[in-house]
Parts: C-alpha cells; sequence; structure tokens
C-alpha cells in the first residue's frame, strides 16, 4: 500500500511545513554538496572541502588538555560521579549558580575586563540560535519587523523569522566604505520601512561581524545606540565572535557603549554563545543578556524549551571558573587565528584574489568580482556551482547573506587542519591560473579582431560593444 506525500504533507501544521527554515539558500546547498561527497585525505581526496562551516577547530588540543587534567569536571567520570545525583535531578531554571558566574566572568574577561556582567541575567537557551529566536518572540510580534545590516548572517532568516513570524529589513551597505553601518542607511532602512506600513521593532547587529570578519567601531556603535534611542527600538547586539579577534582594532562591547553615554539601557539586549569563542557547538550553550528586567523575566520563562544540559553546565562552570585556564586558551586562539588567516589570505593574494582587510571570525570576505563573467548576481551562482561542484569547495556567496553587491564569497578558514587549507588553497589558485590563462587566450583573439578592423574602421567608428573597449575586460587584465 502506498502513501500519497501531498496528503501527509496537508496532515502537518503551516509552520513545519512551509520554507521559512530557508533549506533551498545556496548557504545550506553548498552543505549538502560537501555531505553528499566529504572530502578525505586518504579515503576521498577529490571530495568536497568544507569552507562553509564557521566552526573553530585551532584549539582542541587545549581543551583536551584541561579534561584530562580536570576529571571532577564531568559527573561521567569515577573522579566525579558523587556529584551525579545532585546534577542529574532537576534544576532551577535559573541555571546552575555557578554556571551563570563562570559564563558571565568569561564575558567580562574577552572583552578585555573594561565591564562586568551580572550572573542574575544571564539567560541559557539553545545556542544563539535559540537565543536570537528567544528574544524576536519576547520583542516582536508577527509582521513585525527588525532592521539588518548587509551582508548579514545567512540564518538568521531562519533563526529570527520562520517560527515567529517576524520580518527582516536590510540596512544596505557597501563596498565603497569596507561596508560600514551607517546613520544615512540605517534612516534610509527605517524609513522605507515605514512607507512600506512595516512596524520596526528593533535593529539587529552583528559584531565582531558574520561574514565580514570586522568590528565596529566606537564611533559607529555610539551611532547605532543614539539612533536606536532616538527611534525608540530595541537593539539586540550579536557577540558571540567576541573573542576570536587576533589584530586591531580591539573588540568594543556594546556593554561599554552605554555606559558612556545616555540611553534607555532598557532598549539594549546581547547574544552570545560559546560555539564560537571556545569552538563548542556541539554543547548548545546559548546567552541573552538583557538590560530590560521584563524581557530577562520573559527569556526565562521561554527558556524551558531549550536549556542547556545541567551536565554541560557543570562542566562549563568548572572550565570558565579556571582564571589561568581561561588566560591561556584566549591568547593561543587569537595567536593561531591570526595565523591562519594570514597562511589563507595571503596564499590567495599571490594569485591575485583579495578580501576585505578582517581582524575578527573564523573567515574571511573573498573578493571574485572580477572572475565574474558579469556584474550581476546570475553570474555570482554560476561561478559559485563551478567552485563547488569542480574546484570542490564549499564556500558560500555574498548573495546568501543579503549582499547588496555580487562577487563576494565567505570563506571559512578554522574548521580544517594545515593540510586541507593547503590543499584548498591549491585548488583554488589553480582554478584562478587556468582562469586567468582563458582570459590572456582570449584577450590575444580580441586584439587580434582589433587590427583586422583598425584597417577597415576609423577610431570613432568602433562599436560601443567591442570587447577592447569593455571595462570588465580591462578589469580582468
Amino acid at each position: 500500500m502506498g502513501f500519497n506525500s501531498n496528503n501527509n504533507q496537508n496532515l502537518l501544521s503551516k509552520i513545519a511545513t512551509n520554507n521559512g527554515h530557508g533549506e533551498n539558500s545556496p548557504y545550506f546547498d553548498g552543505w549538502k554538496a560537501y555531505d553528499s561527497n566529504p572530502y578525505h585525505p586518504t579515503q576521498n581526496p577529490n571530495g568536497v572541502i568544507q569552507t562553509g562551516l564557521a566552526e573553530n577547530e585551532l584549539c582542541f588540543d587545549l581543551i583536551k588538555e584541561w579534561v584530562v587534567n580536570n576529571p571532577k569536571a564531568s559527573i561521567c567520570t569515577a573522579e566525579g560521579a558523587n556529584e551525579f545525583k545532585d546534577i542529574a535531578i532537576y534544576q532551577d531554571y535559573h541555571g546552575l549558580p555557578e554556571f551563570r558566574k563562570g559564563v558571565a566572568k568569561f564575558m567580562g574577561k574577552v572583552r578585555g575586563d573594561r565591564v562586568t556582567f551580572d550572573p542574575d541575567r544571564i539567560v541559557m537557551s539553545g545556542g544563539a540560535t535559540g537565543a536570537h529566536e528567544m528574544l524576536a518572540f519576547c520583542l516582536a510580534n508577527p509582521g513585525e519587523a527588525f532592521l539588518v545590516p548587509t551582508p548579514y548572517y545567512a540564518g538568521f532568516d531562519r533563526d529570527l523569522k520562520w517560527r515567529t513570524g517576524v520580518e527582516l529589513v536590510p540596512v544596505v551597505c557597501e563596498s565603497s566604505n569596507n561596508f560600514k553601518v551607517t546613520k544615512s542607511a540605517l534612516e534610509a532602512a527605517f524609513k522605507g520601512a515605514k512607507e512600506a506600513n512595516i512596524k520596526i521593532k528593533g535593529l539587529l547587529i552583528t559584531n565582531p561581524s558574520n561574514p565580514l570578519g570586522t568590528v565596529l567601531d566606537r564611533e559607529t556603535l555610539r551611532i547605532i545606540v543614539s539612533f536606536i534611542n532616538e527611534k525608540n527600538i530595541h537593539l539586540v547586539a550579536d557577540e558571540i565572535y567576541a573573542a576570536t579577534v587576533f589584530n586591531q582594532p580591539s573588540f568594543i562591547s556594546i556593554a561599554e557603549i552605554i555606559e558612556e553615554i545616555d540611553c534607555n539601557r532598557n532598549l539594549i539586549h546581547i547574544v552570545y554563545s560559546l560555539s564560537k569563542d571556545m569552538g563548542f557547538p556541539g554543547f548548545r550553550v546559548g546567552i541573552v543578556y538583557s538590560y530590560n528586567d521584563a524581557v530577562t523575566s520573559c527569556a526565562r520563562r521561554m527558556s524551558s524549551f531549550g536549556l542547556v544540559s545541567t551536565q554541560t553546565q557543570h562542566m562549563i562552570a568548572s572550565m570558565l571558573l579556571d582564571d589561568i585556564f581561561v588566560e591561556k586558551f584566549i591568547a593561543k586562539s587569537a595567536e593561531r587565528l591570526a595565523k591562519r588567516h594570514e597562511l589563507f589570505t595571503k596564499g590567495l593574494a599571490q594569485v591575485g584574489i583579495g578580501s576585505l582587510k578582517s581582524n575578527a571570525g573564523l573567515f574571511f570576505w573573498m573578493d571574485l568580482r572580477r572572475l565574474l563573467e558579469d556584474s550581476t548576481f546570475e553570474s555570482e551562482m554560476a561561478l559559485w556551482r563551478v567552485i563547488v561542484h569542480d574546484v570542490k569547495l564549499n564556500v558560500s556567496p555574498g548573495s546568501s547573506f543579503h549582499c547588496s553587491e555580487p562577487g563576494w564569497f565567505r570563506v571559512c578558514f578554522a574548521n580544517m587542519d594545515d593540510e586541507t587549507m593547503r590543499v584548498a588553497l591549491r585548488r583554488i589558485r589553480s582554478f584562478v591560473t587556468a582562469k586567468r590563462q582563458c582570459w590572456q587566450s582570449n584577450l590575444k583573439l580580441s586584439l587580434s579582431f582589433r587590427r583586422l578592423d583598425d584597417i577597415g574602421m576609423a577610431p570613432h567608428m568602433m562599436s560601443p560593444h567591442s570587447p577592447i573597449s569593455s571595462p570588465l575586460v580591462r578589469a580582468r587584465t
């Protein structure tokens, strides 16, 4: 007996079956290409290399060393078994006191101890994904919206919109000023939303930026806080990459800015997690830190749908309260991220591939505009398909991050070992070299045609569509 899939679909809810998850995005399509043919140095050397996953694997030796030296931190060891019952039974939804204390202390530490955080404002969630959705539920009704500067993390369309009904309104930022968030761009997006009868409830920023790998400067942060204060809308500051800053300028938290200027602190909320800074995405440790008492209370009630396991809380608390380990980890992580970033970007620069200057995150913003057939998102997607399916690198196209300009790609560099990075570099360098040789052949052909045309055509009669006069050809050569 067969079952009709359409009828089966009708038995499910509209929320569960709509397209809000965003799985039809090229961002997720690249992951599927990797999953179906993953690279392995010996078992599958021609597979797809995963450079689309923002994961930090550069300091697991330090984590392993700490775990071995601190067996009591886990209730699943002989040394920690005496605490098994106390940790395994129901706990307060506020979270273990030592866990909240450890997270608050770590948040201050990665911000240079220039600000402190109150453990009683720490609200748990299942990763930053759950934290963002929790805040969206708390701050906005279905149909209301958040402003988000572009390019922004592709997963926000899922995290904030799918189940909440909240909308995202892009704040268009451009490469001409390195995608800086400006007052004029914020005002234009707010005005456009108002004209479209969309109620703006907040502004969402990522600092350090995903996908740009840059940090917001003090002046920009002040402009942002003044803007949301003037409009009386919320500010959600995603700071999950705070400890991944590896070069100057240093990271400035929104928590520092609100101590410097007058503003309504009830409008300020921070999302944090240990997925990127510590490299623990599997632990699902997400945090909402709100300066608004009502939001903290509401979020805590909602957190019962996505708590962090007490076993994880217990171990994390022991680790984050170990000052010697934390200091060493933060320093070593920055050192290794800087080295890997430099190796990757310099390797690409040797074949003429540039990237946005960056100093944070687990990725960089690669500039392949010169490789496009023309300056369209269709050309970007065509190039992306070649890179994923032929070059066998899962990079993420800028359009999936709502970038306003075609030709930019996010490349993750911290989720692989050194040898895999070298293989990835060889592949893309070989691809670009072959592409350049193709351009040179086409140019020679174009020049020979030009010489023939010069015999029977005066200079002023040259076709405006001539490949020689095209700025695209000039850029490529």
